[in-house]
């Protein structure tokens, strides 16, 4: 724009834009070179950086830097010090005899270390951050076990499992579903019964009729008192404890559609001194036997 076709401001004496909002013209002040000169530095900095570091997203992956920078193997290499540091003490985990393990300080120490890092990351996503479980997931702080809560028991659970379809030495139990089975009243009655087995408010004609109902159909898990069986991983009912809830709706979504759990085996994806180390902190949590 040539000098006589400038708009000049005469305020300030400064040539404008040409742009004006409701009077208000812009000015046409360049801007500081100071901050000219910085935003040229970002960008020669942005453009050294995609192209000394990974950064820019491929269909695979991500381009890999001239430099070659990985944080995932940043993260490697500091794993890798860390179990060379304590291979040796690893080994001898690996190799214990859990039921004598106190008595080594040191080694128990270590297990119950290294077991909570195993729970926390492997663990507590179903049974809680502290293992006091939930709905449908085991709390593994008291003494109730469906399966048996000594060294022996609770290795075994963790190497292989409840349940699933990737382990052939799963544990291995399944409920019967009675909602074509039994009658609705004989669903009430058996709810009833549990309750009243269990030392819940319940309705004593019912119930009555329910133990029958409870013999013919339940005993043979659960035992004819109820206490169940650790053999077939089948609940104890006598005792105040529940795993998916002991009011009248809980028990009767129980009975009709049964329950089934799944967990999955961690023998292929921990390491022995591992499986041996939160098997250890599980143990001395409470609820070990």
């Amino acid at each position: 724009m040539s000098s006589e076709n400038k708009d000049i401001d005469d305020v300030t004496g400064t040539d404008t834009t040409g742009h004006e909002w409701d009077g208000i013209k812009e000015l046409n002040n360049p801007l500081p070179r100071w901050w000219l000169y910085s935003l040229y530095l970002t960008i020669i900095w942005g453009i050294s950086y995609t192209i000394a570091y990974p950064a820019w997203p491929m269909i695979s992956g991500a381009t890999t830097g001239v430099l070659g920078y990985s944080t995932r193997a940043e993260v490697a290499a500091d794993i890798a010090h860390f179990e060379e540091a304590n291979a040796e003490i690893s080994a001898q985990l690996a190799a214990a005899d859990l039921n004598t393990l106190s008595e080594n300080e040191e080694l128990m120490r270590f297990a119950t270390s290294a077991g909570a890092a195993v729970f926390r990351t492997n663990c507590s996503t179903c049974h809680g951050s502290g293992a006091a479980g939930a709905k449908g997931y085991p709390n593994l702080l008291d003494d109730d076990w469906l399966w048996g809560g000594d060294f022996e028991n609770i290795s075994y659970t963790v190497r292989h499992g409840i349940r699933n379809e990737e382990d052939w030495d799963a544990r291995y139990s399944e409920m019967t579903a009675y909602d074509e089975i039994l009658t609705n009243d004989e669903i009430d009655a058996v709810v009833q019964h549990v309750r009243a087995i269990s030392s819940q408010e319940h309705d004593a004609t019912l119930a009555a009729a329910g133990a029958e109902v409870f013999y013919d159909n339940c005993a043979a898990c659960h035992a004819d008192d109820g206490t169940g069986s650790r053999d077939m991983g089948a609940p104890n009912l006598t005792d105040a404890i529940w795993l998916f809830g002991g009011d009248v709706a809980a028990l009767e979504e129980t009975v009709r559609y049964a329950r089934f759990g799944v967990m999955p085996s961690w023998g292929t994806r921990l390491t022995e001194a591992e499986i041996q180390a939160v098997t250890a902190y599980v143990h001395q949590l409470g609820g070990g036997e």
